[in-house]
């Protein structure tokens, strides 16, 4: 599923801003990789982004696209999203939101719930510093891996 166009174009203003305000040079090559993440709700890896970067930017390098979503990353303009032990996958959608990962085949979707918002963070971890935010990942088997076709 791809976002709509309004929302594409809300993100690139977002983008724009964002980079003005922190003093990051907009790029044509950082564009289109975040332009290419804010595209879809697949959670695309690196790899997968820069194949579709390379098709309009013929020359761009991996390590170009790698050395930008971290920044991107970093500045909080995408997010990193998946399991620990496999390749990194990379979120667009700034909105509050949480993921339900497909421990068969990897697939990664968003849906929105307001109930973290009304839990305690536990005092274990609290320890380790002040909590700035609850993300809830929600592990299990797509209806696709199931071979359910309900929605």
């Amino acid at each position: 599923m791809k976002p709509g166009r309004d929302t594409i174009e809300q993100r690139m203003r977002t983008f724009n801003a964002a980079c003005a305000r922190l003093g990051i040079k907009i790029t044509h090559q950082r564009m289109e990789i975040f332009r290419a993440v804010i595209s879809t709700e697949e959670h695309p890896d690196a790899e997968t982004i820069h194949r579709w970067v390379k098709k309009r930017i013929p020359t761009i390098s991996l390590d170009t696209v790698y050395r930008n979503l971290r920044l991107l990353a970093e500045t909080d303009l995408i997010a990193i999203v998946g399991m620990s032990q496999e390749n990194l996958r990379f979120d667009g959608n700034a909105h509050p939101h949480h993921h339900f990962v497909c421990v068969r085949c990897g697939m990664i979707r968003d849906f929105a719930s307001n109930a973290p918002d009304s839990l305690q963070t536990p005092k274990t971890a609290r320890v380790f510093g002040e909590p700035l935010s609850v993300h809830l990942e929600v592990k299990g088997i797509c209806t696709g891996c199931r071979g359910d076709v309900r929605r």
